[in-house]
């Protein structure tokens, strides 16, 4: 494995630090069946009850990071290895709006980071996330903002897999943060046209979620992958 990568001409060493972000995440009960064909062969979803699976959407305003400012959605599935290992995310969309991020996602950890484009609108107590693919509303998600800064999120490790040259990796990362909060409310989610809204609405989502996040002040670390 490669202490530092280049990309795009610059040095990226790793460990990757993200300083200061803000990051919300809304977590949906799905069809587990539906998911996991979605997934790459080698991984299955972690049901949390028969037949149902947990589905994240995320999203993330990077402000300080060694991969430069940028806007991101994810939408990730609780998964594992199908031959044995530990609980951990696999990202199947990571909608990026700068081409930095962009490509270093997809060469260092095999994520799969497309450039699109995204709206992040702040009021007091909500963020309301625009995406849009191929110039088509993918999704509008208005998300809870408490920004409590004594409530402290500690660093914590969590495993990300991905599939790199064919084969499957991890990635050991760690995230914690200032502001963080937790809410089991409902949220605004409305789903466009386009082919991967689609994808989203077949998933079977409940309507509404099963708790979601706020980090205000998000800090984190994101290892080397490693080969399974």
């Amino acid at each position: 494995m490669a202490s530092s990568y280049d990309i795009l001409g610059t040095t990226v060493a790793m460990p990757v630090e993200v300083r200061d972000a803000s990051a919300g995440t809304a977590v949906f009960e799905v069809d587990a069946v539906a998911a996991g064909a979605l997934l790459p062969a080698g991984f299955e979803v972690a049901e949390v009850s028969p037949g149902r699976a947990h589905l994240a959407l995320v999203v993330v305003d990077y402000r300080d990071n060694d991969l430069g400012s940028y806007h991101e959605v994810g939408v990730m599935f609780f998964v594992r290895p199908a031959d044995g290992g530990g609980d951990g995310t696999f990202i199947v969309r990571l909608p990026v709006d700068q081409p930095f991020t962009c490509e270093a996602g997809q060469v260092i950890w095999g994520f799969p980071k497309t450039l699109e484009e995204i709206d992040l609108d702040y009021s007091d107590t909500a963020v309301s996330c625009t995406l849009r693919m191929d110039g088509e509303l993918v999704l509008r998600l208005c998300l809870p903002r408490e920004a409590d800064a004594a409530a402290e999120m500690p660093p914590t490790p969590m495993t990300a897999y991905t599939v790199i040259d064919g084969l499957p990796h991890a990635t050991t990362f760690t995230q914690g943060g200032a502001g963080f909060s937790m809410g089991f409310d409902a949220i605004e989610l409305e789903l466009g046209t386009h082919p991967v809204a689609k994808e989203l609405a077949a998933l079977g989502m409940s309507p509404t979620p099963a708790f979601t996040t706020w980090t205000e002040h998000m800090r984190a670390t994101f290892e080397e992958p490693r080969p399974l």
